[in-house]
């Protein structure tokens, strides 16, 4: 399992780079930052995901974010943290966000943001074992470099649904972690996400609010996830997801007072590390305030 992390992420960085998330839905803003500024409220999320449960080194990846409007109802800001681990390698950042809301009518907005921060790649090569000793491309130290990036957004929406899309790691930097890799395969390829949702109101007290998220990095295959969850009084919620050839998602969160809320996805792996593994725990904590 190392050596296939390793392979992914250091010989050729150039497969999907960035941490799959099961409730994209709670926490887009991570993934656009057109979100910020969205909503009448400031909103704070940290979500911690534990993914492929008894594989060693598996992915662990953390997010601690906050965003929301200006009392000048076109600006939002907003900054996220997150660190992504993966066997011998983390992945660890901070970005800032600034985002202009656009009054199209009555009940449409577009919103356009911006996120710009560093990031540092590590590898401890301590942790690395090898099939052949000696390879002159590894070192058994920690090794790190740190980049700027940059993320853009876009995002349609109204009261009742959005649709957005959003380029990370815009800036495609070079990794130089090891003298001997080829400059031209690692690169942080810029991806290409599309997401969209919409709720559904049958009464007073019961949505329906379903969503989508599709992912593209080039040269692997398009992935897209299709989720769905029934809302009750505004205040419990259950869902199911199906990303595509990994995982089926159940979920489920508790909102109290709109204030408060606690979500928690578990994810049944569908691909072949089925047998390996009991499956990935996510769980997220959110806090608003502020609210006009």
């Amino acid at each position: 399992m190392i050596a296939v992390l390793f392979s992914a992420l250091v010989g050729k960085i150039n497969a999907q780079q960035l941490p799959q998330l099961s409730m994209y839905l709670d926490n887009a803003f991570v993934l656009n930052p057109a979100v910020a500024g969205s909503n009448d409220y400031f909103d704070v999320k940290g979500m911690n995901r534990s993914q492929w449960a008894g594989i060693t080194d598996a992915p662990r990846t953390f997010t601690l974010s906050l965003q929301g409007p200006l009392k000048n109802p076109h600006i939002g800001l907003g900054g996220h943290l997150f660190t992504d681990n993966v066997g011998p390698t983390r992945r660890t950042g901070i970005q800032l966000t600034y985002a202009w809301h656009f009054f199209l009518n009555e009940d449409m907005r577009l919103g356009l943001g911006l996120s710009a921060g560093a990031i540092q790649f590590a590898i401890d090569g301590s942790k690395i074992t090898l099939a052949e000793e000696g390879d002159p491309a590894l070192f058994g130290e920690l090794r790190s470099e740190m980049v700027v990036d940059a993320t853009f957004g876009a995002m349609l929406y109204t009261d009742k649904y959005f649709i957005g899309f959003s380029l990370p790691q815009l800036l495609q930097n070079q990794m130089n972690l090891y003298d001997s890799q080829q400059q031209a395969s690692n690169r942080l390829e810029d991806h290409y996400f599309v997401m969209g949702g919409y709720r559904y109101t049958f009464s007073d007290d019961w949505m329906v609010e379903p969503s989508f998220l599709v992912k593209y990095v080039n040269p692997t295959p398009l992935k897209w996830e299709i989720s769905t969850r029934a809302w009750y009084q505004n205040m419990v919620f259950a869902g199911l997801s199906y990303r595509s050839n990994d995982a089926l998602v159940a979920m489920a969160g508790y909102q109290y007072m709109e204030s408060v809320s606690i979500a928690y996805a578990y994810d049944i792996t569908t691909s072949g590390l089925r047998e390996h593994t009991t499956g990935t725990h996510e769980i997220l904590i959110g806090f608003r305030f502020n609210q006009r």
